[in-house]
């Protein structure tokens, strides 16, 4: 087990780990690869303050961005921009381009992005064993 992922608990049929526990410093927290998702592509990014991505695109995948923490600003391909703090979240299709600023000039910025294709699976959750409707 790598140095990073010590702290990631494995389970049958389950992985936990904290953020903090998948990284140190500025850049990518590898979400998917540490705790196993195969489903969906999730990685963290912590910006420095006013540190700005350069812009990107997908061919296929839409992404869901969530701020974990701080300010952060999107702009999108067609120039407009949003500013989202904590809680906030921005829908983006494949093939608009992105760019993201941490609009802070003393702390980092925490986002999650989700991506993933070919739409909503819709409600297939089941009731665990003896547990009934609240």
């Amino acid at each position: 087990m790598s140095e990073e992922n010590q702290k990631v608990a494995k389970g049958e049929g389950y992985a936990v780990a904290n953020l903090d526990d998948l990284g140190q410093g500025p850049g990518f927290r590898k979400i998917r690869k540490e705790l196993g998702v195969t489903a969906f592509g999730v990685n963290a990014i912590v910006l420095p303050p006013a540190y700005a991505t350069g812009g990107h695109f997908h061919d296929e995948q839409e992404e869901l961005y969530f701020v974990h923490s701080g300010r952060v600003e999107i702009e999108f391909g067609d120039g407009s921009t949003q500013q989202l703090g904590p809680g906030g979240l921005a829908r983006v299709d494949a093939p608009t381009e992105r760019k993201v600023r941490n609009l802070s000039d003393s702390e980092e910025a925490v986002y999650v992005i989700v991506g993933g294709k070919d739409g909503y699976v819709g409600r297939d959750g089941k009731l665990g064993q003896g547990e009934t409707h609240r």
